[in-house]
């Protein structure tokens, strides 16, 4: 069966079958339910309100128990200072604009500001999240602040490590940066503090993209988005980005779940099943072989009108379900 005939045949009544209750389950819902983890990147609810309250409620909505939680709704919760510029509203016709002098003033005294609060706020807020997080049965496996860029001091890298150690994530996620300097600092903070730093790409991704990295620190990893390795085309093929999965499992600490075509086809977001990405087979691929890699829900494509960030998530746990049945 292709994967449109498959959607297509996926009744939404299936969501009727995640309504278990998440406390019933010693980790994640699909740990339980089918020897994977798979699990919500936050982003996925930027349309939404984004509090952690907020997330919470998103979560118990679409019965997720496992999340990679972005760094804004976090530092915002511990009271960070607030950012003067709306992305959002640089955005006209699909690009963005250039930020005015008087913007780029705002956002330099704005990152000053944030370092200076990262490396001397209280510990207390992060482990109130933790605590909220746990209490409703959700795991946080991943963590993306924005604290790991080159102009980032050691401080405020080490300030990000050790948040996510406290919200109970084994790894972060940033950009693989351009500068091999880069990755070589954070693997080796990252194994100072014990944490695994998740190299994201988009479609520059190829096979051996990552070596550099991993040949730097053991805890240099992939945040491997099999969306966008499957939207750069070329060499980049189903068959490939499985390969590209079995040989690298063991450095992969969480993947990006999206589906998009081919440049052939568009190289699209497109919702689940009516894309070139090998959901289902790279799902049975985690499951059949043990491998301990969650699988993370990216919405990236357009959402329907009608319908929500909360709702399109949960379509693709339903269609991940269907999947792994």
């Amino acid at each position: 069966m292709n994967r449109r005939k498959f959607i297509t045949s996926s009744s939404l009544s299936l969501i009727s079958g995640l309504a278990i209750g998440k406390r019933a389950f010693a980790g994640p819902l699909f740990s339980s339910a089918a020897g994977i983890t798979l699990g919500a990147i936050t982003y996925s609810f930027r349309s939404m309100p984004g509090s952690i309250e907020d997330i919470l409620g998103y979560c118990e909505k679409a019965n997720i128990s496992a999340l990679e939680l972005m760094g804004d709704p976090v530092e915002s919760y511990a009271g960070a200072p607030s950012n003067p510029i709306d992305f959002r509203s640089l955005f006209a016709g699909g690009k963005r604009r250039e930020l005015t002098s008087d913007e780029r003033n705002q956002m330099d005294q704005y990152r000053t500001d944030l370092a200076s609060w990262r490396t001397s706020v209280s510990l207390k807020p992060f482990k109130e999240i933790r605590k909220k997080f746990d209490k409703a049965g959700i795991k946080i496996y991943a963590f993306k602040p924005s604290t790991f860029g080159e102009n980032n001091s050691d401080a405020e890298i080490e300030y990000g490590m050790k948040i996510a150690k406290i919200l109970g994530a084994k790894s972060v996620t940033v950009e693989l940066p351009k500068s091999s300097d880069q990755s070589a600092r954070l693997g080796k903070l990252g194994e100072k503090n014990k944490v695994y730093v998740g190299y994201h790409a988009h479609t520059q991704a190829t096979d051996t993209l990552w070596d550099e990295a991993l040949a730097q620190s053991p805890y240099n990893s992939l945040n491997l988005d099999c969306g966008h390795y499957i939207a750069a085309g070329g060499y980049n093929t189903t068959e490939s980005l499985l390969r590209l999965i079995e040989a690298k499992h063991d450095r992969i600490t969480s993947m990006h779940m999206k589906d998009r075509t081919t440049p052939a086809n568009g190289a699209g977001n497109v919702s689940w099943g009516m894309g070139d990405t090998p959901i289902c087979e790279i799902l049975n691929l985690v499951k059949n072989k043990g491998y301990d890699i969650p699988c993370t829900v990216e919405l990236e494509y357009q959402i329907p009108e009608g319908s929500d960030a909360v709702k399109e998530v949960q379509k693709c746990i339903s269609y991940a379900k269907k999947c792994l049945a």
